[in-house]
């Protein structure tokens, strides 16, 4: 697979201070062509959840340029990164938390990101932020961790009443605020296509058709027109009074 990604970012209309942070890492050997892309959307008071968004991505930078050069070596599947993920979400969820108690405040990150190596991926996921794959159709890879996608999931509320629910972005877990985090990991096939990941801030007032009617391969031409599709949908959400930051990385599998 030849891989394309470009990545936007917006404070948005309301808030002062952007708590998002997203991570694009693209890197070709002699054998394997790597992708690494993240969001994390951080929460807390003042800049508390930038802190935390930001801690994590440094964390996963970090890997990918240090570790994961030698962890790839000789590697047959993606499992044991994906291991290696959810013990890095753990130990920074325990690190992130006993700074919040230091410092007497609650902060906190979602966590979406996804690794592809040749064609092959793995996603570690925790919270509401996002990554979906869309081909013929529109795929999410990921479960949103939240009250009200637990009581849709198990047949208690319908997906329209829970667009409405007070308790909508009410978080299940988070990196950094919760006493036990319990990442989901997903292991797939690159197929050709348009993979996204995203913050809340953007899926809240786009959407599902929207995006895959936005993000047709075929119309993906460069990283330009990417970047330009990407730009517009984020408009849209503002347009429309999304109060939170929004965040999007696009890749292009071809």
């Amino acid at each position: 697979m030849n891989l394309t990604a470009t990545a936007n970012t917006d404070v948005g209309i309301r808030k002062e201070v952007n708590q998002d942070s997203i991570l694009v890492k693209h890197a070709q050997t002699e054998r394997e062509e790597v992708m690494l892309a993240v969001i994390c959307d951080g929460m807390g008071g003042l800049s508390k959840g930038e802190l935390a968004s930001a801690t994590v991505i440094r964390a996963f930078s970090d890997w990918f340029d240090w570790e994961l050069p030698k962890e790839i070596e000789g590697l047959s599947d993606l499992r044991a990164i994906g291991k290696k993920w959810e013990s890095m979400l753990i130990n920074l969820n325990a690190q992130i938390l006993d700074y919040g108690k230091r410092q007497h405040t609650n902060l906190g990150t979602t966590f979406s990101g996804i690794l592809m190596v040749n064609n092959s991926y793995v996603i570690g996921h925790v919270g509401d932020s996002r990554v979906y794959y869309m081909g013929n159709e529109i795929c999410q890879l990921t479960e949103d961790q939240t009250v009200v996608a637990k009581e849709v999931r198990e047949g208690r509320m319908t997906p329209e009443q829970a667009k409405v629910d007070r308790r909508r972005n009410m978080l299940l877990q988070c990196v950094g605020a919760s006493r036990v985090v319990i990442p989901q990991m997903v292991y797939g096939t690159v197929e050709k296509g348009v993979y996204l990941l995203c913050s809340d801030g953007f899926r809240n007032q786009n959407t599902d058709e929207e995006i895959r009617n936005a993000f047709v391969l075929d119309k993906l031409v460069d990283k330009e027109r990417m970047h330009v599709v990407t730009e517009a949908m984020i408009n849209q959400a503002k347009d429309r009074n999304e109060r939170d930051n929004i965040s999007v990385i696009l890749i292009k599998a071809e």
